[in-house]
């Protein structure tokens, strides 16, 4: 697929069959990922991979909202993409580079998501980004180490109803 077809035809998925993802998919993603642009070439984005169903489940129920808890307990993997902290928009002395502070780790962590999602529609798994949850409770529940912001992803094939357009409209 070349790149303007991916961008295109990338959707947010939020139902997946039940075939498990490869571990080699996986670390092919995150490698995928890792070309991102970021700041200063910081890489700060990291990610989790939660595949266990009973953490998945305790994570849905105990850390997101109720629409979001059927995406993530029907996603084969749940893609938890953290990033370092005071790294991305800083110098090494601990002060800001521009007026913008520390919002430029929300960038580079946006650039890396966006990548992750084109590298994932590219190798056939449909994904969506869900962001509305208690980073404090996922950090507990993952044991993120101090630091650690987290967002998520939720990755597996698509559902054959979920990349059908309806009306022929492709947005």
């Amino acid at each position: 697929m070349n790149t303007v077809d991916c961008i295109k035809t990338r959707r947010s998925v939020r139902k997946f069959t039940e075939e498990k993802v490869p571990h080699e998919v996986l670390e092919q993603l995150v490698e995928l990922s890792r070309w991102a642009p970021s700041w200063k070439n910081t890489q700060i984005a990291r990610y989790v991979a939660v595949e266990d169903e009973a953490l998945k489940s305790r994570i849905a129920e105990e850390a997101t909202i109720p629409w979001n808890e059927g995406i993530i307990k029907g996603a084969p993997v749940l893609m938890v993409m953290t990033y370092v902290e005071k790294r991305s928009g800083f110098e090494r002395d601990g002060s800001f580079s521009t007026t913008k502070g520390d919002r430029w780790q929300n960038f580079d962590c946006g650039v890396a998501a966006a990548t992750f999602g084109l590298a994932a529609h590219e190798l056939g798994l449909g994904s969506v980004v869900l962001g509305i949850f208690d980073e404090k409770k996922l950090a507990e529940l993952l044991e993120l180490p101090e630091g650690t912001i987290s967002s998520r992803l939720s990755r597996g094939r698509k559902k054959l109803e979920s990349i059908l357009l309806k009306g022929g409209d492709a947005r």
